[in-house]
């Protein structure tokens, strides 16, 4: 049996940009920001983050399979494993094949970033470490393992840290080897607009995840979780023209009005916002991608604004 294109289909690649959204901006801001900074750095992180997103979206896969979330039910698209293309043993050695994969890019960074092979020799090394091995235990503990954490309503929580807080300011330690507080401003705001993803996503699958898995839109019910969604996306919007404002505080610049270009993408956010609340079920799916390309546009253009003030 051919597996390439099955297991292609498992990485489900159209979910990148969400991923690429919170390390482009923490990254390149922190080459910015930095000094001695590597532009190596910023790539490998990149990588590995989509490295990091592919390990997800496959061990969700077998996950969902293996539990029975994925079925002839489900309201979502269906994925290899479901149609039999791919069999749960071929998923797992993919999954381990990317978790290598993960493990290399992340040490290619950060010697990339310090531009030496005595890696362990110092405490930035061991934090980023850290934090690479946690990043590959939430990937891999979402639906897998014996107490996955996102069925029992604890995903958003995860995702707010993980695409939010670890891109972002993460990404920007990583690349500049410095904090900077005033990051966590974009860091959340990108970080609520993943988690509107995931909640719009499960406001599709209600009916589908009902006795087999726990949400939020499960515990709150539809209404509350739509109104839960907009609270995420207006509030995550906020958070970014608080972003800009305040890191042109830090560095003492006027904002030219071409640095507010992000905000051009506020009436696609406002469009999902109005089509969450007019469709159910199934009918949900375009505004899965729909918010996913509005948040990863806002990044690009912020990241942009925000750079050489």
């Amino acid at each position: 049996m051919n597996t390439i294109r099955p297991l292609i289909s498992s990485m489900r690649l159209r979910t990148l940009p969400l991923s690429l959204a919170g390390v482009v901006c923490g990254g390149v801001l922190g080459y910015a920001g930095g000094e001695d900074t590597s532009i190596a750095a910023v790539v490998l992180l990149c990588l590995t983050a989509c490295a990091l997103q592919v390990l997800t979206n496959m061990s969700n896969e077998l996950g969902d399979y293996l539990s029975g979330v994925d079925g002839a039910q489900r309201e979502g698209p269906s994925y290899s494993l479901v149609g039999g293309s791919l069999t749960p043993e071929k998923m797992r050695h993919a999954i381990v094949g990317v978790a290598v994969v993960c493990c290399l890019l992340g040490l290619a960074m950060v010697f990339c970033a310090q531009n030496t092979w005595q890696i362990w020799r110092n405490a930035y090394s061991y934090i980023i470490i850290g934090l690479g091995v946690a990043a590959i235990w939430a990937a891999t503990h979402y639906t897998l393992g014996r107490h996955p954490y996102g069925y029992r309503g604890w995903g958003d929580l995860a995702v707010l840290i993980f695409f939010g807080w670890a891109t972002v300011a993460g990404g920007y330690y990583v690349v500049s080897r410095t904090l900077n507080p005033i990051m966590l401003w974009p860091a959340s705001g990108i970080g609520l607009l993943s988690v509107a993803v995931l909640n719009v996503n499960n406001i599709r699958d209600m009916a589908s995840d009902r006795g087999r898995r726990l949400t939020v839109p499960l515990r709150i019910g539809e209404r509350r979780a739509k109104i839960y969604q907009t609270f995420l996306v207006t509030v995550g919007v906020a958070l970014m023209v608080v972003g800009l404002l305040r890191y042109a505080a830090q560095h003492e610049a006027d904002i030219a009005l071409w640095r507010w270009a992000f905000v051009l993408t506020v009436p696609l956010f406002a469009l999902h916002i109005v089509g969450v609340w007019k469709r159910h079920g199934k009918a949900l799916d375009p505004m899965l991608p729909l918010l996913v390309m509005s948040t990863f546009g806002m990044s690009i253009l912020f990241t942009l604004g925000c750079y050489g003030l």
